[in-house]
């Protein structure tokens, strides 16, 4: 992070680089108001040698229009766009916390391969709140604006060190009423590893799009690996031709059918299989999670950064305890020799259909949560991050006691550190 103490842009104070690009750059600002009030923030601004670039500046400008428009709990904020010395800045939110780009390094760093199935599934779910939230807005006169992010990656997607998820960086997204261009027929804009097959063919995009990239996220969280690598001509071409793509299960043997089922439907190669808004996918994974893990809460997405990233904020002089209880299910979760993804051992053409047949325990298709079967059995009486969620073998290994139940692994953590859900039913509307 390159320092910058007290340089002056306009109304803001420039505190450090956080990173730049290729046309643009960001910086860890704040806000400077009578009586020395300040607000944090994050500057993005044009580099000063594309300041001409009408292209870009139109792009810019563009994100400006539509996050400008945007106020949810799953969405980093803009709060003020304009020009200083002729530069074009955008002053958002800042988040305390990291990219999930980051995140997925650091954990790979540190023998986690892949993220806890829950945690994974968790991080998906707060995005699609944030993009369905995005999807519906309407104008002021009650117009859908039709707004698709067209570039969700892990790189646009910070995690806070309070277990917050947010959506950043419209600055491809496309909005019908707020644009002021529109991309040309057959050019395709964002990070090709994460283009749906339609916006690979330069074809019109939808809501299925975001759905698309976001099943590619939730993916590489449970996988450890993108459900296709390469070359970008290589990528482009078998998603245009419809090539076959890896199953989840193939790739991650010990993931749940229900969820893999889930994965692969949002993942489906023909968008009308897909799920059809962020929404459908929200309540899928809302009824897998609140089924599986019932207690799980953001706090354990909040353990597992301040775990992860335990140097720079002691460094910082931050708090960084992590309760023991989590640290044990971590290093049940680090131990698991079926963590370690391997190439697929064969490839399906990845289709709507719910096929879960793989489990003959897991008879349930994606969504709202059944009621539970009445047997005898152990109850965890807190939440974790292993509870029925694929890691049986580990556990056992460990000499934990697992006892099947309906096709779900409920583990007795007594004392683990885990809260009920912040929201006991998934919403049906933004």
């Amino acid at each position: 992070m390159e320092s910058e103490q007290g340089m002056k842009f306009g109304r803001y104070e420039l505190l450090s680089r956080l990173g730049r690009g290729g046309m643009a750059e960001t910086w860890r600002a704040r806000l400077v108001g009578a009586a020395g009030v300040t607000k944090p923030v994050v500057i993005k601004k044009v580099l000063s040698e594309f300041a001409n670039d009408k292209e870009f500046i139109s792009m810019f400008i563009s994100e400006a229009r539509i996050s400008a428009t945007l106020s949810h709990g799953n969405v980093a904020q803009v709060f003020d766009f304009g020009r200083v010395d002729g530069e074009y800045f955008i002053a958002m939110e800042f988040v305390d916390g990291q990219p999930l780009h980051r995140i997925l390094k650091r954990a790979q760093r540190s023998e986690l391969p892949c993220l806890p199935t829950p945690i994974a599934t968790y991080i998906a779910l707060e995005m699609c709140r944030g993009l369905r939230y995005a999807h519906t807005r309407n104008d002021e006169k009650g117009a859908p604006l039709g707004i698709v992010h067209r570039d969700i990656s892990p790189d646009n997607v910070l995690i806070s060190y309070e277990g917050d998820v947010k959506i950043v960086d419209f600055g491809i997204a496309k909005a019908r009423s707020l644009r002021s261009f529109d991309t040309a027929p057959g050019v395709v804009k964002g990070k090709y590893l994460f283009f749906s097959p339609e916006q690979a063919r330069g074809e019109e995009v939808d809501a299925r799009t975001d759905v698309w990239a976001t099943g590619v996220v939730l993916f590489n969280m449970l996988c450890g690996r993108l459900p296709l690598e390469g070359q970008e001509h290589v990528v482009i071409q078998q998603l245009r031709g419809g090539s076959p793509m890896p199953r989840p299960r193939d790739v991650r043997p010990d993931l749940p059918a229900r969820l893999s089922a889930i994965l692969q439907k949002a993942l489906a190669v023909k968008k009308e299989e897909r799920f059809e808004s962020a929404n459908e996918l929200e309540n899928a994974l809302a009824g897998f999670l609140y089924t599986a893990a019932p207690r799980f809460s953001s706090m354990s997405v909040a353990h597992l950064l301040r775990e992860l990233f335990r140097t720079e904020l002691t460094a910082e002089g931050r708090d960084a305890k992590v309760p023991a209880s989590f640290l044990e299910e971590l290093s049940v979760w680090r131990a698991s020799p079926i963590l370690r993804p391997t190439e697929p051992a064969r490839l399906v053409p990845m289709t709507g259909e719910l096929q879960t047949q793989e489990s003959p325990t897991d008879e349930h298709p994606p969504g709202p949560p059944r009621a539970p079967v009445t047997q005898e059995r152990r109850v965890p009486e807190a939440g974790s991050i292993t509870d029925g969620l694929g890691v049986s073998h580990v556990l056992a290994a460990a000499g934990i006691v697992a006892v099947l139940v309906g096709g779900w692994v409920a583990f007795d953590r007594i004392g683990a550190d885990w809260r009920m859900p912040e929201r006991n039913t998934p919403p049906s509307g933004p």
